[in-house]
């Protein structure tokens, strides 16, 4: 998790304020689930610590994730997109070359793509093939049924 995660400002203060959540209302509630079914008797076959524990473990695991990701976060400030070329947090036109499609996507954080949205993340190929591209230049993108190359039509922020 060396990776620079860029976000907005209001995505790295709902991490903030999600992490909180976890540690101080979800961690306690899981222990005291572990402790209500260590009371009921012999642990080897106390279905119910089981799961609490495991829930426990999982949600250790995505306290981690996210006390990662705000590590690394760097907040870019929307206001000062540079346009020239493909940067996080620009919407860039492409067109497709074989299918002459047109689509426009945002480049964002892996924690705020949404294909609905067309909020790629800069991580996924199509969004590590566009970045520092300028209007004009064709990039082509390996993805699982082939090349797909796409020409950069519109860069805005």
């Amino acid at each position: 998790m060396s990776d620079i995660n860029y976000v907005k400002k209001d995505t790295y203060d709902s991490m903030k304020v999600e992490l909180q959540h976890m540690k101080g209302v979800e961690r306690p509630a899981a222990s005291r689930a572990i402790a209500e079914a260590r009371e009921k008797g012999d642990l080897k076959e106390n279905a119910e610590y089981d799961a609490a524990k495991e829930a426990q473990g999982m949600l250790e695991a995505k306290i981690k994730q996210l006390e990662g990701i705000i590590a690394t976060a760097r907040i870019v400030d929307e206001t000062n997109i540079d346009t020239s070329k493909v940067s996080i947090l620009t919407k860039v036109t492409v067109t497709n070359m074989a299918t002459k499609k047109q689509v426009t996507y945002q480049i964002v954080s892996e924690k705020e793509a949404d294909l609905k949205q067309s909020k790629i993340s800069a991580s996924s190929p199509i969004g590590k093939g566009l970045l520092g591209k300028v209007i004009g230049d064709v990039s082509e993108i390996q993805a699982p049924a082939g090349i797909i190359k796409l020409k950069i039509e519109k860069i805005t922020a």
